[in-house]
């Protein structure tokens, strides 16, 4: 097909996935909110309650992020990077991990993360939040939660996986002629060593 007809096509197809998102807002409007306990973490200040999270926002968006050992989770949290100061704009922005504090404060600094980070390590929180493998073994994703009238709800949830809405660096691949290519993230990478000319 040429190229006009192909960007054509394309054009199309994202319209269509704009009305697939137009019915994904009206079914999320509709979800009965889930009650949840106000969970204790424990972060390099110490003990926080899930309510503390919120800080002036009545929302509070949650990345449940496998830790430091996946590089799959710590690329979508440096694209939650780039994004926070419009995130806090409008809700409150944490990230949480089995990983224990001082961990997670000397990743964070490696990483140049600007957002707080929570350890639920310990706590029934990742599985009670459904982000638990039946092995054990920790899930990513993300929840938001509501907080008014002395309690807190879950208005939301979604897993997290390759080409999800939540890492726009896979849909930037798309673009490319042979989309990702197999390409897997790094926690480093040598860019004089991997250039193509």
């Amino acid at each position: 097909m040429n190229f006009d007809d192909g960007v054509k096509r394309l054009a199309d197809h994202r319209r269509q996935i704009v009305t697939i998102r137009d019915a994904m807002r009206e079914v999320q409007q509709a979800i009965e909110p889930q009650p949840v306990d106000d969970y204790v973490f424990r972060s390099q200040a110490g003990e926080v309650r899930l309510s503390q999270l919120f800080g002036r926002h009545r929302d509070l968006l949650m990345v449940h992020n496998m830790g430091s050992s996946c590089a799959y989770c710590t690329l979508w949290a440096d694209g939650y990077n780039g994004v926070y100061d419009h995130l806090v704009s409008r809700a409150s922005f944490v990230l949480s991990s089995p990983d224990e504090p001082d961990v997670q404060a000397r990743f964070r600094a490696s990483r140049d993360w600007r957002f707080p980070m929570v350890s639920h390590a310990g706590s029934d929180f990742a599985q009670d939040m459904g982000y638990r493998s039946e092995s054990g073994g920790f899930l990513p994703g993300l929840s938001v939660f509501r907080l008014g009238a002395g309690r807190i709800v879950r208005v939301s949830a979604s897993g997290s996986d390759v080409r999800d809405d939540f890492c726009s660096l896979w849909h930037l691949f798309d673009l490319l002629p042979e989309g990702a290519a197999g390409w897997q993230p790094r926690f480093r990478y040598d860019h004089a060593a991997t250039s193509e000319r």
